[in-house]
């Protein structure tokens, strides 16, 4: 995910996520690659970022930008335009709470997210020196993503997905050939995943299950697909 900030010292770029999960995966199966999860960090860019981190009590220099943005939409409206939702909007900002905290109608969304409206992206109000991993943290949580992951004497990899996606997905992030052919997944919790040797020994122990296309998969599951070659 790209992460917007602003007013803190964080990395410029690309900075690994240090993942307690994927850590235990590879300790355990030592796997002879290792793929983590980067998150990007940018500097004052807002417009293609995923989520925004802002000091708390500097969060009105981001607000801001938006103000202007609706105060010159109201500017330029007729008598007959209704200017009430503008001006809720205008309010909302004014009181240091960013847009995407206020209840939008799926109309009204969309007429905010036509201005470019930065706020309405998730935003984070960190404390200034918060660590980095914590930052990255609390941005994928408001961003509404979280992590499933596939391990083995192969490889340990984190996958990024957004939460409530069906396994049906999680297939097709690893490989379009793994959605287009699937059959089934198998689906294991972290916690057992560890207690056993393998994903076999999950299967022969019975903590894995085995799932349809619909399964909505957990924050920190081990997959593995079944699919058609």
């Amino acid at each position: 995910m790209k992460i917007g900030f602003t007013g803190t010292d964080l990395p410029e770029g690309k900075t690994k996520y240090e993942d307690d999960i994927l850590a235990a995966l590879t300790e355990k199966d030592k796997p002879k690659k290792v793929s983590p999860y980067f998150a990007e960090f940018i500097l004052d860019e807002f417009v293609d970022c995923d989520a925004i981190v802002v000091v708390a009590g500097s969060i009105l220099d981001l607000l801001i930008l938006d103000m202007e943005k609706i105060e010159a939409r109201i500017a330029r409206m007729t008598e007959d335009e209704d200017s009430s939702f503008m001006t809720r909007c205008l309010e909302t900002l004014e009181s240091e709470i960013p847009l995407c905290q206020m209840e939008l109608t799926d109309e009204e969304r969309e007429e905010i997210k036509a201005m470019s409206a930065v706020s309405l992206k998730p935003v984070v109000q960190i404390d200034d020196g918060a660590d980095v991993n914590s930052v990255i943290a609390s941005a994928l949580a408001a961003a509404g993503l979280t992590f499933f992951y596939t391990s083995g004497p192969t490889e340990s990899h984190a996958w990024l997905i957004k939460t409530g996606s069906d396994i049906l997905t999680c297939a097709g992030k690893i490989h379009t050939d793994l959605a287009n052919g699937f059959i089934k997944g198998d689906v294991v919790s972290f916690d057992d995943y560890m207690s056993c040797h393998n994903f076999n020994d999950c299967r022969s122990k019975g903590v894995a299950r085995l799932v349809d296309a619909d399964y909505i998969l957990q924050p920190g599951e081990v997959i593995e697909i079944r699919a058609k070659t």
